[in-house]
């Protein structure tokens, strides 16, 4: 008996990898831009999610068929498909290159997060006018310029790093439009950001990053990322206690 169920255990797990390799075929010839970073099960037998372009869609085994979220439990009322999309998106805050980041400290600095931002993206100098209104926080800015977007953002993102004060000419220039000529050309990280972003699977700007790892793309009102913060204060208290 132990044979015959170790067989079809192997059988079913084949048989999922076969699925997974067919999607994945099928998804990126028929649509030569999707960029998949992962296939899953669902509770659905035959409906596969696949994580691909920072979002997540629905396909049934051969993907001839696609649907888009969300996907929720009519029991627990849970959203699946966003609590998937949390998950994929969780970056391991530890690992990231902070000594790559422009870095804006206010009151005691203490509170965390990341901002992968481009100069000439107008919602990220929304996102800059928001935390801006944050205090007691040290904020870790990559500068991840859209070229294909933005023509000429590298350019000034490099003129940003190689600013005397770097966090000044980033507030001066997302939140008053002035660009500060650079003192001398220097080494920028801007390009391994790029690398980063990507490897990340971020697709756009802005991007914010908490300490938790959670990631959340687009600009979130001062409340609500004060609220985040707050939540991980208290949750930070009550694992030290």
């Amino acid at each position: 008996m132990k044979p015959l169920l170790t067989l079809l255990g192997l059988a079913i797990a084949l048989g999922a990898h076969a699925d997974d390799d067919v999607i994945k075929k099928v998804l990126t010839e028929r649509f030569p831009g999707a960029d998949i970073h992962a296939i899953n099960t669902t509770p659905i037998p035959g409906l596969f999610e696949v994580y691909a372009n920072s979002s997540i869609i629905y396909v049934d085994a051969k993907a001839d068929y696609m649907l888009s979220g969300p996907l929720k439990d009519t029991k627990t009322k849970t959203n699946l498909t966003q609590k998937s999309l949390e998950a994929m998106q969780t970056i391991d805050f530890a690992s990231l290159p902070l000594d790559q980041a422009i870095v804006t400290r206010r009151g005691n600095g203490e509170r965390k997060l990341v901002v992968f931002s481009d100069p000439d993206c107008p919602f990220c100098r929304g996102l800059e006018k928001e935390l801006a209104l944050i205090d007691n926080i040290s904020i870790y800015t990559f500068l991840y310029p859209l070229e294909e977007l933005h023509p000429g953002a590298s350019a000034k993102a490099d003129a940003i790093w190689c600013a005397p004060d770097r966090a000044q000419a980033w507030s001066d220039y997302m939140l008053q439009g002035k660009l500060a000529a650079p003192a001398s050309a220097c080494a920028t990280p801007v390009r391994d950001i790029g690398k980063l972003a990507t490897q990340l699977g971020m697709m756009g700007t802005p991007a914010i990053v908490f300490s938790n790892g959670k990631r959340v793309d687009g600009v979130i009102p001062a409340a609500e990322i004060e609220s985040r913060l707050a939540a991980l204060s208290t949750q930070a208290v009550s694992t030290q206690q």
